[in-house]
């Protein structure tokens, strides 16, 4: 009997001393006595809204200091729009910090997201002006290829005085690029770099050749590029195949 009264007064002494520090921990008592009562934020923001933010982490805030769930509060911020990665941390007695960094657009990519420069995909934000942003495409899991060549295809055709205003890989993994002249530039599946460098280099011969603008050019040949040209005069509107030889 003895020993299940010391047992029993065992047990009582250590909940007498953990449940204050359970409730403290969730947030039962202690929020009024150690209130997160600032919110510090760091970074370079442009386009995150300060009061989606500050409403992302109040709930989490009003646990007060040791109830705060951090990984909640940082999951609740980093589904806002515009912020790729965040941290929230606290700092005694009352503040809670928020790390964020922004997605920075580098490309429109497909019909409803963005390409940030770090290579992440995100939603596209409504009413964002993207007129000035390249358009590129493909399986999401192969954004990284498609930005390789995007930049290729960027420093090929530059010395030529051309952008490239579109690139897209479709899902058979067949490439194609549209110039800032309008012209489509089909590349094919295999060897898209040899392919556009052949192009490249050749390209100021087949314009100086032609005074009618290049609309299409196909570079899924061996030895050649079939090309089609615009009309000279604006009251034609016939384009004229033509195959240009890598001889």
């Amino acid at each position: 009997m003895n020993t299940a009264l010391r047992l029993f007064a065992w047990l009582l002494a250590i909940a007498l001393v953990a449940l204050p520090v359970v409730a403290v921990v969730n947030g039962w008592v202690g929020a009024e006595r150690w209130p997160l009562t600032r919110l510090r934020v760091h970074g370079e923001l442009e386009r995150v809204d300060a009061a989606q933010l500050r409403a992302a982490v109040l709930p989490h805030a009003r646990r007060g200091f040791f109830a705060v769930r951090l990984q909640d509060a940082q999951d609740a911020v980093q589904k806002l729009p515009w912020v790729e990665r965040a941290e929230v941390r606290k700092r005694w007695p009352d503040v809670l910090e928020v790390s964020i960094v922004e997605h920075r657009p580098f490309a429109r990519w497909g019909k409803d997201k963005l390409l940030s420069e770090s290579g992440s995909l995100f939603p596209l934000p409504a009413g964002l002006p993207v007129a000035g942003l390249p358009q590129l495409g493909g399986p999401d899991s192969r954004a990284r290829e498609v930005v390789a060549l995007y930049n290729e295809s960027k420093r090929l055709f530059a010395p030529l005085g051309l952008e490239v205003r579109a690139l897209a890989m479709d899902a058979r993994g067949s490439w194609s690029l549209e110039l800032d002249n309008g012209a489509e530039v089909v590349i094919g599946r295999a060897d898209a770099r040899p392919r556009l460098a052949r192009f490249a280099r050749m390209l100021p011969q087949l314009l100086s050749r032609h005074p009618q603008p290049l609309k299409r050019a196909d570079l899924r040949y061996t030895n050649g590029f079939a090309l089609s040209w615009g009309a000279a005069a604006p009251q034609s509107n016939a384009s004229q195949p033509a195959q240009a030889s890598m001889a």
